[in-house]
């Protein structure tokens, strides 16, 4: 791909992405969510591979399908009340085929098993874009509509979603397969912090963007892409493979580092509102994503051979590491103790 196809790609979905934020007119929403899906098509088809091929027709299905029914949503509400302004109140029918489209758009529970097939059909890179900068677009909808959605459906979501994406990541042996389902379950404590505070949600994203780019980043550098690669890789950089197994605890939610913050603030919430049932559910569903974290961290840093191994000396294909990789990691395990100043903030 030309440098110059490239630059009008990028371009392209980043401006779309902004439109959205900045628009209160369903058309142009509905018009800058076509733009980014047909910007980050030729993105993830850019390695001539019949698994990108085949990722690239089921987002192109999947995210047509969602903005149809957004389309279909604002039609009829258009229709009713005369207005094509997003904040505008909905009919219970209208508020049902929204909230089904954006749910398929961040791949929330039960609507989520098209997103780990297509980000195992994708480039690390791709997914990392897949993963972070995607998501702001859906919910950026999500925000503007929280106020019309019914709240016990939004916090039955999230819940489904950080159950289904706890379970379903425990027998998984690729680590985009895995990263994805660490995702569904983000996205669904991202739900729940949506229901309870804007800006507690906020800083939930943020967070989670820089532990899932620390994540990709250094999956990408080591070229892991299974755990027998995570489990070979101690040769290439044992210092990278250190931030990879701490980035790990931190999507987990460990006390010392940056992903207990957004678990805490949103548990904390939650008993503060009397909702102690779903809270409790709500930090039990953590307890299988902990599994499978633990399970690749075991295989990073916590088991390194005492020989190097004899299936494929990493150390002889030595990959740069991406600049932003300091500076996302330590973004992903020492911000702890910014946690009231970021509340605050935020």
């Amino acid at each position: 791909m030309s440098p110059l196809i490239w630059m009008a790609l990028i371009t392209s979905l980043t401006t779309s992405t902004i439109i959205i934020m900045t628009s209160h007119h369903w058309l142009l929403a509905w018009l800058s969510l076509e733009l980014n899906t047909l910007s980050i098509l030729p993105i993830i088809m850019r390695s001539n591979h019949p698994r990108t091929t085949e990722a690239a027709t089921k987002y192109f299905l999947i995210q047509t399908t969602a903005a149809a029914l957004i389309l279909l949503a604002s039609t009829m509400n258009a229709w009713q009340t005369g207005s094509w302004d997003i904040m505008q109140s909905f009919s219970p029918l209208a508020t049902t085929i929204i909230t089904m489209a954006i749910m398929m758009k961040l791949a929330i529970a039960p609507a989520h098993l098209w997103y780990p097939e297509i980000l195992q059909g994708t480039t690390m890179t791709t997914a990392l874009i897949i993963s972070t900068w995607q998501k702001i677009a859906p919910l950026t909808l999500l925000y503007l509509l929280i106020n019309h959605l019914s709240t016990n459906t939004m916090l039955l979501l999230g819940l489904t979603s950080a159950l289904l994406g706890g379970w379903t990541g425990l027998n998984q042996t690729q680590t985009r397969k895995i990263m994805a389902f660490s995702s569904i379950s983000h996205m669904g404590w991202l739900i729940t912090a949506l229901c309870l505070s804007p800006s507690l949600s906020t800083l939930t994203m943020i967070t989670y963007m820089a532990m899932t780019t620390t994540m990709f980043l250094s999956l990408t550098t080591s070229s892991s892409k299974t755990l027998l690669d995570l489990g070979t890789s101690w040769t290439h950089s044992p210092i990278l493979l250190t931030t990879t197994m701490l980035t790990l605890l931190s999507l987990a939610g460990l006390p010392p580092l940056t992903g207990f913050m957004p678990k805490l603030l949103i548990l904390k919430e939650l008993v503060t509102m009397k909702l102690l049932a779903l809270s409790t559910m709500l930090a039990l569903t953590s307890l299988p994503n902990l599994a499978f974290y633990t399970r690749m961290a075991y295989l990073t840093t916590l088991t390194t051979p005492p020989n190097t191994t004899n299936s494929e000396y990493k150390w002889r294909f030595k990959t740069p590491m991406s600049p932003l990789t300091p500076t996302t990691a330590l973004l992903t395990t020492l911000t702890l103790p910014m946690t009231p100043l970021l509340y605050l903030t935020t």
